[in-house]
């Protein structure tokens, strides 16, 4: 008989050396826990309230009219057209639907297949640390070299030595999240263009997920670094429906790059997922083109949440940066006594009833995020106050 121990070392081959690092995404792996132990969840960045009626309306009558078969591999026509036209209207961008945008199974999949498609292992991937945590197995998975570079607190700026430290003649691409998971941080001309300017000088691209682009605080301005000088050839921006629309879960993205980059994208696409929902994309057009009165109340909206949820945040002991956009608060809880961020968020799921996100997750080292704790406010008004009154039991 072979024992248990001896199976599992003699199964061991079959792991890939390239996920032997990864770990469950603690994000979900909060979501889980708070199932389990009935806690509010505002770890996981999803809402709690209903999508808009008439995109729900227009999945429904597309699986109706039976768009039920394969779009084509890069997206429907119609729904790239009407991403061209959104982000001409809004950035002044232009790109060409047939060649320059592939419609992919959420911003997740736009990721990891630009960066599947565009690096060779050995290449180097900067990334702003703290980072939404796909972004390191994204590189994993390339055997790319990860290049890290802090954001520091409390606006989690950055320092353009310690940028230009990071690039060098290895350097095949940054990754730029703005407005930034998690901190709330949103990018200033100013700092883009640092970007821009190593990444002409150094020959690298700017693989950028907008996914928070509408959802802003404070008169912050979201700017696509596509429109700085230089930059449209040498920029991947990866996008998705899923947040500005509150449909996480139909996993619609879209990349828009040059040609050339586009059609590696597309190759890569293609063999990972064929393509997204054929009834969700003919609801996308009616998302890319409601009126701008949708996006002014969504940004109001979600300000008030963050208020709300920033004051029973502080009330409750936590010490908050304040988030310019996106919807996520991240605090600081060096105060409450834990010997770090883990155990404190299993207290707050098994004892007080709340999940959040150890901000651990969101770094490298796991000791540089031990006295951060990320919270989410995509949630409704009663989800906000249920946990703000359960948060004063801490």
């Amino acid at each position: 008989m072979i024992s248990p121990v001896d199976i599992a070392h003699a199964r061991s081959r079959f792991r890939s050396q390239r996920i032997s690092g990864f770990t469950e995404s603690v994000i979900r792996e909060m979501t889980r826990l708070a199932i389990q132990r009935e806690a509010v969840n505002l770890a996981q960045g999803f809402p709690d309230f209903g999508a808009p009626e008439e995109i729900k309306r227009a999945a429904q009558d597309a699986i109706a009219a039976d768009f039920n078969q394969y779009a084509i591999t890069w997206g429907a026509k119609p729904f790239r057209d009407a991403i061209a036209a959104k982000v001409q209207k809004w950035y002044g961008l232009d790109y060409d639907p047939e060649r320059e945008i592939t419609v992919c199974c959420g911003a997740t999949e736009g990721m990891i297949a630009a960066l599947l498609a565009v690096t060779n292992p050995g290449d180097e991937i900067v990334i702003f640390e703290p980072y939404y945590e796909n972004y390191g197995p994204d590189a994993l998975l390339c055997d790319a070299r990860r290049k890290l570079v802090q954001l520091k607190p409390p606006d989690w700026t950055v320092d353009p030595d310690d940028l230009r430290r990071a690039f060098s003649s290895k350097t095949k691409a940054i990754i730029l999240n703005s407005p930034h998971n998690p901190t709330g941080k949103v990018f200033t001309r100013a700092e883009l263009e640092i970007v821009a300017n190593l990444c002409q000088e150094f020959d690298a691209l700017a693989i950028t997920d907008e996914i928070y682009e509408h959802i802003l605080y404070d008169g912050a301005s979201h700017i696509p670094i596509a429109t700085l000088p230089g930059m449209r050839e040498r920029t991947v921006l990866v996008n998705s429906l899923s947040k500005t629309y509150s449909v996480t879960g139909w996993r619609v993205g879209f990349v828009l790059a040059a040609p050339d980059l586009s059609d590696s994208i597309r190759k890569v696409h293609d063999f990972l997922t064929v393509g997204a929902a054929a009834p969700l994309q003919q609801a996308g057009v009616v998302a890319l083109n409601l009126p701008d009165s949708y996006y002014e109340k969504l940004m109001a909206e979600y300000q008030k949440r963050r208020d709300f949820l920033l004051q029973r945040l502080d009330q409750a002991g936590f010490r908050c940066y304040r988030p310019q956009g996106a919807y996520y608060i991240m605090t600081d809880i060096s105060d409450f006594g834990f010997a770090d961020d883990v155990s404190f968020a299993r207290h707050l799921i098994e004892d007080v009833g709340v999940a959040a996100v150890p901000g651990s997750s969101f770094f490298s080292d796991s000791s540089a995020g031990a006295a951060l704790i990320r919270f989410c406010f995509c949630k409704k008004y009663e989800t906000l106050e249920e946990a703000g009154n359960r948060l004063r039991r801490i």
